[in-house]
């Protein structure tokens, strides 16, 4: 049995990796702020799914808050740390940059110093696709530069990534980055858009589709996103002697660091995506067809190659059976 600390642990993914976990046999020790940015009763829901299994507690703390912090590392001391809670969300940070800055730069330094006060095996965090900005270059690949985010969420993600290999250098503290592209499923986030779509085809209201439908995107079912976590959790980095200092790669370090991208690698149109989820529902959409909005980029597609290689896996979950279980899951929560 290892302890693990999970942060947004009442989160759509930190839930359900919790899950996971505690399922294995781990010691589980949740923490999440619980913040309003989407209905907490919500969050309540998944939390009590957890609190009701051997080997889980909950702290509820704001990662922001650094004595607090301090103290949950010193009470708790895990072995490993998968840090999950961050502001998400791309068209919220063009409203409220200082929840970014809040929780995905100053709480992410208090993880860093949390980890290095107590010596943790491993720190596993979530980054995102969002980091690759204007890059225009399909597939995405952790091997290429990403230093043009589009977005403040972005430029905070890719921020993490720079710290936790400065960490990484300097205190040899073993650290995955994981670029998380699109994750959707039951018990996700109202804010996204398979949520959205849903709520308003089943009350009947048009739903705004961005960038004239002209989208695709690397839609990751949510099981296929934690069977990636827990693998690459458990494979702890090391000093990689392919490093050179004179041909750097982003995705690897001098010290023990790693970033791999997580996504389905098969990139799928929004039209496609909005016809599946019409079909599963048994209604059709009315849509507004509106410009691409500021921050968002055109169509994702991850390379994960490297994630195959080092773990031996690559999600494969098509959209016509995620959604048709996230429809499912979504119809017995609000008994629409």
């Amino acid at each position: 049995m290892r302890k693990l600390l999970v942060t947004g642990a009442a989160g759509f993914i930190g839930a359900a990796l919790s899950a996971r976990l505690l399922q294995r046999g781990d010691a589980v020790t949740g923490l999440d702020n619980l913040s309003a940015y989407y209905d907490v009763r919500l969050k309540e829901a998944r939390l009590a799914r957890l609190t009701s299994q051997p080997g889980f507690s909950f702290i509820r703390q704001d990662i922001a808050d650094t004595d607090a912090l301090r103290r949950v590392f010193e009470s708790v001391r895990p072995q490993r740390v998968v840090h999950l809670a961050a502001q998400a969300g791309v068209g919220y940070s063009l409203v409220n940059p200082h929840a970014y800055a809040n929780a995905n730069l100053a709480g992410f330094v208090n993880i860093l110093e949390g980890c290095r006060q107590v010596g943790v095996e491993h720190l596993v965090f979530a980054s995102s696709s969002s980091v690759y900005g204007a890059n225009a270059h399909l597939p995405f690949s952790v091997h290429a530069t990403a230093d043009h985010p589009v977005s403040l969420y972005g430029a905070s993600k890719r921020s993490n990534e720079l710290m936790a290999h400065a960490y990484s250098h300097l205190f040899r503290i073993p650290t995955t980055g994981l670029r998380f592209f699109t994750v959707y499923g039951p018990w996700g986030r109202p804010d996204m858009s398979l949520f959205l779509f849903t709520r308003s085809i089943l009350e009947g209201r048009p739903i705004d589709v961005f960038n004239q439908g002209n989208h695709s995107r690397d839609f990751t079912y949510i099981d296929d996103i934690i069977e990636g976590v827990v693998r690459v959790l458990d494979r702890v980095p090391e000093p990689d002697a392919r490093w050179d200092p004179h041909h750097p790669d982003p995705a690897l370090g001098a010290g023990p660091f790693r970033l791999y991208n997580i996504g389905n690698h098969t990139p799928v149109p929004l039209l496609h995506y909005i016809k599946v989820l019409e079909q599963c529902l048994g209604r059709q959409a009315s849509m507004n067809f509106l410009p691409l909005q500021p921050g968002d980029v055109p169509a994702t597609h991850a390379d994960v190659d490297d994630l195959i290689r080092d773990v031996g896996y690559a999600p494969s979950t098509p959209v016509e059976v995620g959604i048709r279980r996230f429809v499912d899951w979504y119809r017995e929560y609000y008994g629409t």
